[in-house]
């Protein structure tokens, strides 16, 4: 693969660990990692990488890297993308790579209400368009006015809110589509007000879940309709469920943990047996909100 790839004007990094660019903890190598140094140098990349697989990587917030890697070009859209802009009094737009705390903070700074739920979220602006990521009542959908982004081939689209397409915890747009940025709308807002909202969400976020000093990956499961999916798994029985190093949080069934010696595979066997479980015990399959990626292996 390496002899093939485009000479670009940013960075490539060969066989990089991705278990530590992603909140579990766990997994292989990416064959190569590629950080473009503007949008141009993405689009070459994209016109010329041929059949070479490719996907693109926020924080690692809700992803699990399987032990096997990823044979093919993680790319990370790095500082390019890293911007916030006040366009009017309650708009702004941002880069992709910037992380949804930092949308927050801006908006607090600026008097701009209706995104505080961000401080909720703890991935990128990307991976939340790519989800239609959500928390405490509120969506992407809710503050999209318009998305930027870039094909597999190169070519640059932009998207409305409505062609976008959000659904719960996803949209209607093409997966082979790179998120570039975004204009966010919210309105004129006290930073008093602002500021409670987001403490709120701060207080709740650590009393209801376990993220301060734990390796997981967020909500593993999306909720079905009309349920959570946080009460199916504890009626089955799975609270506190282990296998290896991986266990179901006691504190948020729908977090699943590394304990400090799981492996991927120990984490995705958890998730497939607490489907199971799910399963038999109310006839409903979750459906994974985490995103999984790479190559098994397999063990006898």
């Amino acid at each position: 693969m390496y002899q093939n790839l485009p000479q670009i004007r940013g960075k490539y990094r060969f066989k990089v660990n991705l278990a530590k660019m992603c909140w579990f903890g766990v997994g292989g190598n990416a064959a190569v990692i590629f950080t473009p140094s503007d949008i141009d140098d993405l689009i070459y990349f994209l016109q010329n990488k041929g059949d070479i697989p490719i996907f693109t990587f926020g924080v690692g917030s809700n992803i699990l890297i399987r032990d096997g890697g990823f044979y093919g070009v993680v790319i990370r859209l790095g500082q390019s993308m890293n911007f916030i802009q006040q366009i009017d009094k309650d708009v702004i737009k941002v880069g992709a790579s910037v992380l949804d705390q930092n949308v927050s903070n801006f908006a607090i700074q600026h008097s701009i209400g209706g995104l505080e739920f961000l401080s909720g979220i703890p991935g990128t602006v990307g991976g939340g368009l790519a989800m239609n990521a959500g928390a405490y009542g509120k969506e992407f959908r809710d503050i999209v006015m318009k998305v930027q982004a870039i094909d597999i081939n190169g070519k640059l689209i932009s998207f409305t809110n409505q062609e976008m397409g959000f659904k719960y915890r996803s949209n209607s747009i093409n997966k082979e589509i790179i998120f570039l940025s975004t204009e966010l709308k919210g309105f004129e807002c006290s930073q008093s007000a602002i500021i409670k909202k987001v403490e709120q969400i701060k207080t709740n976020r650590l009393d209801t879940q376990p993220v301060k000093g734990i390796k997981t990956g967020g909500s593993t499961f999306k909720n079905p309709d009309g349920l959570k999916a946080w009460k199916l798994i504890d009626e089955a029985g799975c609270r506190g469920f282990k296998i290896g190093g991986a266990e179901v949080s006691q504190m948020h069934c729908n977090f699943f943990i590394n304990n400090g010696s799981a492996t991927a595979k120990d984490i995705e066997d958890l998730i497939d047996k607490v489907q199971e479980k799910v399963f038999i015990k109310s006839g409903i399959m979750l459906q994974k909100e985490l995103v999984i990626l790479g190559k098994k292996i397999e063990t006898c």
